[in-house]
């Protein structure tokens, strides 16, 4: 249903605009039908010509230049409000409007130096990752991994029991169940103890699980809650959404990964077969960077700001070190795709091996590029997707990406016990990355993600673990699998055409 909803919001005005069009120029204006035919085909080639001066991936700009040339209007109008950066104005106005952070303590020079030391390409990757977002590369300290939701959960509650300043809290889907409840009566108490507890909810992400009056309720209990873009009207900024999770305690520990707050993520609740899904602690430094995140939205969207001060508490450093740890975030508000250029880069490097959790495959041509090069000249490259899926149309988008995939040698694996709402790469086992970024355009160029690239982590000793063990569970696709045809061809094109708007 929210599926549904999302797209008939945006898609079924734009198509009664066109066929308006259509009936009018075949009744009222027929006389005039050719001029106005000729001034609709001019229009539709300016808008053409400023789509070919775009720095996009090449599959999007082919889908909005079929889409203007086929239907000028419903396609010209579909473009400025899901396709045209500039129609997040209003977001980018509400961003530098906020009250501005205060600067970020970088004390990552020595930190590149070791990187340098072993591998100077590498560090190329993570200085331009760094001075693209403005998250500094910092000091690992003591993480844990978490190869379920259901692991995740009982650590989440132990840690909100520790708060002594502040919780910080802001994820896509907030769902009323055992998950939510239990978070929010520790916070709740936590809050008339007088710890500053926020939340932020995406509004479209949880327009059916979280309502208005349900954070009104939050708020009763001394909880301050905010909702990312709301859902006002149908404009620019539909597509811009909050897709990613974090919550933070004092500022010393971090939850991040793939696990929304809802019963079926610690699979309390049976949806889709067995939930798969991945998240991690960060303890620390990097912790830090999950606070500076989370306040650069909230500002952007409430008149309490972040106090500066929470942006440069003590995090209660220890001798103890586990690796480097880069925190940061994708914006679609940037020029440059933070995470999908992370992935081809990563990919260019790899010598031995690159495995990807994902549970929506639907990457650009560059990616796939990236995917293909790779596994041609012999890296062992895999990618683990749903056996069930939660959605049939992006699955059977999912799967029209195999054929081109299975080609160049890259292993497909689809997780037969349930659905892997996992999103994680791990490359020759000293980096990888575990974060809310799926394989797919929307996560990869159009929403808020965040995403941590660990290097010489014990974090991806138990990620290589966790994937192997997943892998055992899954059923590797073939391509005699596929039953290639015609007929699949012609609507596998199609899918790939559209992917994009998915």
């Amino acid at each position: 249903m929210k599926k549904i909803l999302r797209r008939a919001l945006t898609v079924v005005p734009a198509v009664i605009l066109q066929v308006l069009v259509y009936l009018l120029l075949f009744t009222w204006l027929k006389p005039w039908a050719a001029a106005i035919n000729i001034i609709l085909g001019v229009l539709a080639l300016i808008l053409v010509l400023y789509l070919m001066t775009k720095r996009d991936e090449s599959t999007y700009r082919i889908l909005w230049l079929v889409l203007v040339l086929t239907f000028p209007l419903a396609g010209a109008l579909l473009y400025l409000i899901l396709g045209n950066k500039h129609s997040m104005a209003p977001i980018r106005k509400r961003l530098a409007k906020a009250p501005p952070l205060p600067p970020e303590e970088d004390a990552s020079a020595p930190l590149f130096q070791d990187v340098e030391r072993e591998d100077k390409r590498l560090a190329q990757t993570l200085r331009h990752l760094q001075s693209r977002t403005g998250m500094p590369l910092r000091q690992g300290r003591e993480t844990e991994y978490y190869p379920l939701g259901d692991d995740m959960f009982p650590r989440m509650l132990e840690e909100l029991e520790k708060a002594e300043r502040f919780i910080f809290v802001e994820y896509l889907i907030i769902e009323n169940g055992l998950f939510w409840d239990s978070l929010t009566e520790i916070m709740a108490r936590k809050a008339s103890e007088g710890v500053d507890v926020r939340v932020m909810y995406d509004d479209l992400g949880s327009i059916s699980t979280y309502t208005r009056e349900d954070a009104e309720k939050l708020r009763k209990k001394g909880i301050k809650c905010v909702a990312f873009n709301p859902l006002l009207y149908v404009s620019g900024t539909l597509s811009c959404r909050t897709h990613r999770k974090i919550m933070v305690i004092d500022g010393k520990t971090a939850f991040s990964g793939g696990v929304n707050l809802a019963d079926e993520y610690i699979n309390h609740i049976t949806r889709f077969g067995h939930w798969k899904d991945i998240g991690f602690m960060a303890r620390g430094e990097p912790a830090r960077g999950f606070t500076r995140m989370f306040a650069e939205l909230w500002n952007a969207f409430t008149r309490d700001p972040v106090p500066a001060e929470y942006l440069s508490a003590t995090v209660g450093e220890t001798e103890a070190r586990d690796g480097l740890v880069l925190p940061y975030y994708d914006s679609p508000l940037r020029p440059e795709a933070a995470t999908n250029e992370l992935y081809i880069d990563l990919l260019a490097q790899a010598e031995d091996y690159a495995w990807f959790y994902t549970p929506y495959l639907l990457p650009g041509e560059a990616l796939v590029d990236a995917l293909v090069r790779a596994a041609g000249r012999g890296v062992d490259v895999r990618i683990i997707t749903p056996g069930i899926p939660d959605k049939k149309i992006v699955f059977r988008m999912t799967r029209s990406f195999y054929p081109v995939l299975l080609e160049a040698g890259v292993r497909i694996f689809e997780y037969t016990p349930g659905f892997v709402h996992a999103k994680a790469c791990l490359v020759d086992g000293k980096v990888g990355a575990v974060g809310t970024v799926n394989l797919d355009y929307r996560s990869l160029f159009l929403q808020f993600e965040n995403n941590t690239v660990f290097y010489k982590s014990s974090l991806l000793d138990a990620l290589r673990t966790d994937y192997l063990d997943t892998q055992s569970k899954c059923r590797e696709r073939k391509l005699e699998d596929l039953g290639l045809s015609f007929g699949k061809w012609l609507i596998d094109g199609f899918l790939r055409l559209v992917a994009p708007l998915c």
